[in-house]
């Protein structure tokens, strides 16, 4: 959520960075808030009056019973009476005017770093490195659709018969691949990059997708339980990231605490209800994946050196796997809804001939701090306590199990059908060949 004050009192650049991020419709969204926002300032004046003249005259009524002045003493309680009625009137209006802002106020994207590139959507975006180099296939590579087939060990046609479209089952070697992968990352990122691993569950209250930013403005993205768990909304998490950054929700941190660095294996749930037709077939795009994610709690000095570390974390597994991959800034179009700044990995994929996502890293500033009253206290200066302010949150893939099974499977394919395994991944497989069966 953005800073209110800066919602309501520097409107004009909140503007400015919608119009960088081409959302002009939100920029009526902003006119509704600080037009509410007036009126809110308005009826607290008018509120916090007549609270200071009820006070002054309950002091005086009875002063005036006292001298005998008893017509006066009632016309007095009546008047505080009438105040007391239209304080509560006030109230009522106040109540219902703080919803309808929060409300406007949440459907508004994040403020944008300034070093974030313009541009209008991903071919806009800025290629800061990459690393290795793609293989030259002396034969024509297949997807990894196919060379799964051939595999043996991806099947989308019998996924299908139980569950639709966009999902997958997976035999014998890539099951294997899928828990070997999750174990690589989960232990490079704990022993080697200083992150305590947490299990979380995998249904959340709407509240905990509140504070992310996933809801309000992405409900359609999401799948909701058709029954209210524990008297609440629920859904299942389309990320860890939802429930891990809400791990600390509403609570004070101490700043010798931070970083806060989590990581967290889950399978992933979406709807894909904003990309209809895109990637339909295969691993790439499914209603349930698995991924394992990386979050950090930070202050807001230590976020731009903690948003570079977060990205180096990524790549690091990527270069393991010996994967060419680029990282790219997004331009201010292409940034997603809560991010205030981000850096996308993607990995080469031979049969589309093309890099394509499988990390994203952001860093969110204190919007979904604000989210979730999610605050640290400041180390004591001249032995004085300070007053808590907001933390800042990051988080990024590291990594998405499927698209690197992709990555891999077309990366590491040979003409006779057959696959090699990282090398990294061979002693968790069992294996460093993947065949396909005979015939």
């Amino acid at each position: 959520m953005i800073d209110p004050r800066v919602l309501t009192e520097q409107p004009e650049l909140v503007k400015a960075h919608l119009a960088r991020r081409h959302d002009g419709e939100a920029a009526s969204i902003v006119d509704a808030v600080v037009d509410l926002a007036a009126r809110r300032k308005a009826i607290v004046g008018e509120r916090d009056d007549l609270r200071a003249e009820r006070n002054t005259l309950s002091k005086a009524i009875g002063g005036l019973y006292k001298s005998g002045k008893a017509d006066e003493a009632e016309a007095m309680k009546a008047r505080v009476a009438e105040g007391a009625e239209r304080i509560k009137a006030l109230e009522d209006e106040l109540s219902t005017l703080e919803a309808t802002i929060e409300g406007h106020a949440l459907t508004l994207p994040n403020l944008l770093h300034d070093h974030v590139p313009d541009g209008r959507d991903e071919h806009d975006n800025v290629v800061v490195r990459t690393w290795g180099t793609p293989r030259t296939f002396d034969f024509e590579p297949q997807a990894h659709v196919e060379v799964g087939a051939r595999l043996g060990i991806l099947d989308f046609d019998r996924s299908t018969k139980l569950s639709g479209a966009r999902f997958g089952i997976l035999t014998g070697a890539a099951a294997r691949m899928d828990r070997a992968l999750v174990d690589f990352f989960l232990d490079t990122h704990t022993r080697e990059h200083g992150y305590t691993e947490v299990s979380v569950p995998y249904i959340v209250q709407a509240q905990a997708a509140v504070g992310t930013g996933q809801l309000p403005k992405f409900a359609g993205d999401m799948f909701r339980l058709a029954e209210p768990l524990n008297g609440e909304t629920a859904y299942l998490i389309p990320t860890a990231e939802v429930p891990v950054t809400n791990i600390h929700r509403d609570e004070i941190l101490e700043e010798a605490d931070l970083p806060v660095k989590y990581v967290a294996f889950s399978p992933c749930f979406r709807s894909e209800a904003g990309s209809a037709g895109r990637d339909v077939r295969g691993l790439i795009r499914q209603h349930q994946f698995h991924k394992v994610e990386m979050v950090w709690v930070v202050t807001p000095e230590a976020a731009e050196a903690a948003h570079a570390e977060l990205v180096r974390n990524a790549e690091v597994l990527l270069q393991a796997l010996e994967l060419p991959y680029r990282t790219v800034e997004l331009c201010a179009g292409d940034t997603s809804f809560g991010a205030h700044r981000c850096f996308d990995i993607e990995a080469w994929m031979p049969s589309q001939g093309t890099y394509r996502e499988v990390s994203s890293c952001s860093v969110f500033g204190d919007f979904q701090a604000r989210r979730m009253n999610l605050r640290y206290r400041p180390a004591p200066v001249d032995g004085k306590k300070q007053k808590p302010r907001f933390c800042w949150t990051l988080n990024g893939s590291g990594l998405p199990i499927g698209r690197i099974m992709v990555a891999i499977l077309e990366n590491y394919q040979q003409e006779d059908g057959s696959v090699v395994v990282p090398e990294v991944l061979r002693s968790r497989m069992g294996t460093d060949v993947l065949r396909p069966p005979q015939a």
